[in-house]
């Protein structure tokens, strides 16, 4: 009966655990998108002579951070 207990107990604190750290990492992974990833492939296109495509990514990107303040 207290193995049962134990186990509960167990999965309950420790999936409580993990359900954060993947809430965590989502975050983490937002902010490496937004301010590492994305600049470094608008350069590289406008670098590599992709102005035609890196123009309407530049533009999507702000009105979605201008919608996403509002």
């Amino acid at each position: 009966m207290l193995t049962i207990l134990f186990i509960v107990l167990f999965i309950w604190i420790f999936g409580g655990l993990i359900k954060l750290s993947f809430r965590a990492a989502w975050g983490l992974t937002k902010l490496l998108c937004v301010f590492l990833f994305l600049p470094i492939l608008l350069i590289g296109l406008v670098i590599g002579g992709l102005i035609y495509v890196a123009l309407p990514l530049l533009l999507i990107a702000g009105l979605v951070a201008l919608l996403a303040r509002a």
